[in-house]
């Protein structure tokens, strides 16, 4: 196959894998493709505003408006600013997940009883072996060096999702960038029959000594994955160290623990808070944190705000927003455990007094629920910002918004916290 014009060539001991297949483009030309992609997502809802004329109306003659035909409000263009790039591009992520597998075909000529890696691009069933992760850095690597040999001499086989047998199935390093904690999960499938005692005895040899050799290992979990999807879940125990490791971001300390989520790049979660941070120009009243997952962005707001509302699906991560408000001494926060569609019409009618009201949203890849758009409206925020991994599904929402609404977009700003492939973050805002 021939390789792309914008392609360079890479050192020897750089691997591509699926989760990172743009590491043959240069770093540059990726920030161009994001930013370009982010511009061609909005092209729809230009409608909404006039880069030549600035803000009017359109007017439409009174037998148009006894229709329910809606006005075209032209408002103000938005500033697209330049997109933020990450401040590493190479081994800057902190949580890392390789996979235990076999592949085997008789197409090919291949029998590999155990491998250990990523996964082949589009291929779930198929383990590449890893030398090297590029997004990963050095200390992880040598970790994943000695699992590697330490795996391999255990005696125990890789796990087969078609047969439901086998042991080895996930190991996960997890490494706080700013304070250098690093956690280790061994997923395994505890319930294969060749486990026994002496097994168990081996592997917490074998976390004794990687604590031993690696001193910035703080934590080592054995996960007790038996479900059949290839996912790192199941029941945490710790064999090593302490429950959770410490990462810092923006002057705050956030605990960590094998299921939480965090950004998957510290340094540019920094780039992207700021971001978020610097658009939010409202003091006072109540912030609504939408989506908000472990409550990070709520967290670093709170001191802005009376009253911090911190809504969030998932149980487990809004326990660690508690728990982390408390450690940054965000007393103000309320966290909430409930669908935001469900959360934001039993909140407008229990508090249909409040008038000071700012928004924060940040919804995963398919973007806002349908339902709660239209209570979105009903704040009357002074403010919105939104952020988002998906520019389309961002686009979609604010065309509603924008389209019912007297809000203008104000502000777009991309940016990339994941190099080397093709996610992009961006934040939006939006203002009376």
């Amino acid at each position: 196959m021939k390789a792309s014009p914008l392609e360079q060539e890479l050192p020897a001991h750089y691997q591509v894998y699926g989760g990172c297949k743009w590491l043959p483009i240069a770093y540059p030309e990726q920030l161009r493709i994001k930013a370009e992609q982010v511009r061609e997502a909005f092209h729809y809802i230009e409608k909404y505003w006039d880069s030549s004329k600035g803000r009017k109306t359109e007017l439409l003659d009174e037998s148009v408006l006894q229709t329910e035909v809606p006005v075209l409000v032209l408002r103000d263009p938005p500033i697209f600013h330049a997109i933020v790039p990450s401040p590493e591009i190479y081994g800057y992520r902190n949580k890392v997940e390789f996979s235990f597998g076999k592949y085997i075909s008789e197409r090919e000529g291949i029998h590999d009883d155990f491998r250990f890696g990523f996964h082949a691009q589009a291929q779930f069933d198929r383990i590449i072996d890893c030398d090297f992760c590029v997004l990963a850095d050095d200390e992880i690597n040598a970790i994943f060096r000695e699992m590697n040999t330490f795996s391999r001499a255990s005696g125990l086989p890789t796990y087969d999702p078609k047969t439901n047998i086998g042991f080895w199935r996930h190991f996960v390093v997890r490494k706080a960038h700013f304070t250098g904690e690093i956690m280790l999960i061994l997923s395994v499938n505890h319930e294969f029959e060749g486990y026994d005692r002496k097994h168990e005895g081996d592997i917490l040899m074998f976390a004794g000594k990687i604590m031993a050799q690696f001193p910035t290992i703080a934590s080592i979990y054995l996960l007790n994955n038996s479900g059949r999807a290839d996912i790192v879940t199941g029941e945490a125990v710790l064999l090593k160290g302490k429950p959770t490791i410490t990462e810092r971001l923006l002057g705050k300390t956030f605990e960590i623990n094998p299921k939480s989520f965090f950004q998957t790049n510290s340094l540019g979660a920094e780039k992207l808070y700021t971001v978020v941070r610097d658009l939010m120009k409202t003091k006072g009243g109540i912030l609504l944190d939408l989506y908000a997952g472990t409550g990070t962005i709520g967290i670093l707001l709170a001191d802005r705000f009376e009253h911090v509302y911190s809504v969030e699906l998932v149980a487990e991560a809004s326990k660690d927003g508690a728990k982390n408000a408390i450690k940054n001494n965000a007393a103000n926060i309320t966290f909430i455990n409930e669908k935001t569609e469900k959360f934001l019409p039993k909140f407008l009618a229990d508090n249909a007094d409040i008038k000071n009201t700012s928004l924060i949203i940040d919804p995963p890849r398919d973007g806002m629920h349908p339902d709660a758009l239209p209570d979105i409206l009903k704040f009357n925020a002074k403010e919105i910002v939104y952020v988002s991994c998906n520019p389309a599904t961002l686009a979609r929402d604010l065309d509603y918004i924008l389209a019912n609404s007297d809000y203008r977009l104000t502000d777009v700003t991309p940016v990339d916290m994941f190099p080397h492939t093709h996610h992009i973050e961006t934040v939006a805002r939006l203002e009376k």
